[in-house]
């Protein structure tokens, strides 16, 4: 005998946790919520899903609407489905994840009435985030952290051409602890894929250092290893 089963309304949302790097400092994209509940809170770009879209068409869509940002990808890392989530009801939100140069990026806009406005702010100073966001929050940033140990991921945050000096800043942030520069340094430059150019910082008031860039084909091809910066 088949089963049938009851009509179901079930809600989905989706969330982006947005990673950039700009100033030597590591930020989130967030937006200031201009509906309730929660309104004039900063929080992530999230929003319900369609009952006409997918889960992926939706997050692009969302986080346009909420940002301005479009064509980025993005990656499902979790998801959240705590029953008291949401004051509203039972909402089930799937999050999304992606690390971007900010440089270059277009003019964070929103264009929905749902975002008052868009914009990136220092992970050291995030405060309190309405929903559950900040569980959100931590456990995308503990993502990139697994990731960072066996992926080069720090580069996609970084601008194309950097020094050692903002790519250990970056380490730093993203592991939340101080590190060792000269051991640092002899790590990375082991690994064989940073290409040193012949070029330096200009513009700056100190000592310019010199510029490396990532080689991303040398790096596919001879190393696919533990990127650890332990030891």
């Amino acid at each position: 005998m088949e089963t049938l089963l009851p009509k179901l309304d079930s809600v989905f949302s989706t969330d982006c946790v947005i990673f950039g790097f700009q100033a030597n400092e590591l930020k989130i994209l967030l937006i200031d919520r201009n509906e309730e509940p929660y309104k004039g809170w900063r929080a992530l770009p999230g929003y319900i899903v369609g009952q006409d879209e997918s889960i992926d068409d939706a997050a692009e869509r969302i986080l346009y609407e909420l940002t301005g940002l479009r064509g980025l990808h993005m990656e499902q890392f979790h998801t959240f489905g705590d029953v008291d989530r949401h004051p509203q009801g039972r909402v089930i939100t799937v999050a999304y994840y992606a690390l971007i140069r900010i440089d270059g990026q277009q003019e964070l806009k929103p264009v929905t009435n749902f975002a008052r406005a868009a914009y990136w702010h220092p992970v050291k100073d995030l405060g309190k985030l309405p929903f559950d966001h900040q569980k959100i929050f931590e456990t995308g940033f503990r993502k990139i952290r697994r990731r960072l140990s066996y992926q080069p991921i720090a580069f996609e945050l970084l601008p194309e051409k950097f020094t050692l000096t903002q790519l250990q800043t970056l380490y730093e942030a993203i592991l939340n602890r101080k590190l060792d520069k000269r051991n640092f340094r002899k790590k990375m430059l082991s690994y064989g894929f940073l290409k040193e150019l012949d070029e330096k910082q200009k513009g700056v008031s100190y000592r310019a250092a010199k510029l490396y860039r990532f080689d991303r084909r040398k790096y596919n091809k001879i190393f696919q290893n533990d990127l650890s910066v332990e030891g």
